[in-house]
């Protein structure tokens, strides 16, 4: 689960940095405030640097206050300090070639920012370092008798307050794919009255059209009659999804409840994210065989096509089916000869041959 970060903790240049990436790249605030958790991270490991003993202390490491790391020390960070940061991030920390190519990322982000459009510094420590190659793996996702296992956790219950809000979050998540960023941004504004439809907010700043299905308006209808009750309609936020203290939902709030039904529904140990519920509506519309790969990339708001052919992997059992369709598969290995019976003569070969 993200740790919480604000942007007051770094200092003005940073921040500056930060600001950017919203407003003029159209980047989300989540987007964003994963850029600055690894910057933070990265500023943490130059403060500890040679401090073997805060290094290896988690609680101690988490402590270390970043907000004087100004422009001078970003001018003095060299290219084998960020070797030896991915270094430690790997071999302390743990991370993966994802993570790390991520940090790498934030780190060649602000300098670009620093050099480019802001004309402070001359050289990029970080510009000839080698992004990590990502091993290409096949997205986590739920099957359809594990989808409907974790819709079933949520209906079933019956203490929960919150039970038909968290029903139609799960619902939009597995049947439009959006992203946890998209939904929790979604205000009443957004939907058709018909609920046929609803506009999101994507990458970029990027709006688009999602269509809902009979599922998706049934569990909103269910809940926008709780939504629009004098007691939560009197919320100043319009949001379409509240907390409990009556504020726009939170990514924070989104995930956990997520994690909670997981465990409930037996999915636990897959170490599946709210993200990976996204790829599970993906596939699940690919793999039916009624959605062209173009449209689904619509769907999602995927930029490039390549994007969304990660989706084209085929499931086991689709694999399984397609050996039973070999026109091999019925040949099997015929008795041995007798002893007594001559083998055949080899046909001499033609020119044919």
């Amino acid at each position: 689960m993200r740790s919480e970060i604000s942007f007051q903790e770094f200092s003005p240049i940073v921040r500056e940095f930060a600001s950017y990436k919203i407003a003029m790249q159209g980047c989300s605030r989540l987007t964003v405030e994963e850029y600055l958790m690894d910057l933070r991270t990265f500023f943490r490991y130059l403060l500890a640097e040679g401090d073997q003993a805060l290094l290896n202390d988690p609680e101690a490491f988490s402590k270390i206050d970043v907000s004087g790391v100004d422009l001078d020390d970003l001018r003095r960070i060299t290219k084998e300090q960020i070797y030896d940061f991915l270094l430690y991030t790997d071999s302390e920390r743990g991370n993966q070639t994802a993570a790390k190519a991520r940090k790498l990322s934030a780190i060649k982000g602000l300098y670009k920012f620093l050099i480019n459009k802001r004309g402070l510094l001359e050289e990029n420590p970080a510009a000839n370092i080698d992004t990590p190659k990502k091993k290409k793996a096949l997205p986590k996702f739920l099957s359809l008798e594990e989808s409907i296992s974790l819709l079933n956790a949520i209906a079933n219950d019956v203490e929960s307050k919150s039970r038909v809000r968290d029903y139609a979050i799960v619902t939009l998540f597995l049947n439009c794919g959006m992203r946890l960023s998209e939904l929790v941004g979604i205000s009443l504004t957004d939907i058709d009255p018909e609920l046929r439809s609803m506009r999101v907010l994507g990458k970029g700043n990027k709006e688009r059209i999602i269509y809902l299905n009979d599922a998706c308006r049934a569990a909103l209808a269910e809940h926008l009659k709780l939504r629009l009750s004098p007691e939560q309609n009197k919320a100043y936020d319009k949001a379409l999804f509240l907390s409990n203290r009556m504020q726009r939902i939170s990514v924070k709030t989104v995930q956990a409840m997520v994690y909670k039904y997981l465990e409930i529904a037996g999915l636990g140990a897959r170490k599946l994210s709210v993200h990976k519920l996204r790829h599970t509506a993906a596939t699940l519309m690919y793999q039916s065989g009624e959605v062209d790969i173009r449209v689904l990339k619509d769907i999602l708001g995927h930029e490039q096509l390549n994007t969304t052919q990660i989706y084209t992997h085929v499931s086991d059992r689709h694999m399984e089916e397609a050996m039973h369709h070999n026109p091999l598969s019925d040949a099997s290995l015929r008795p041995p000869l007798a002893k007594d019976t001559p083998p055949s003569e080899p046909s001499e070969p033609t020119d044919d041959t």
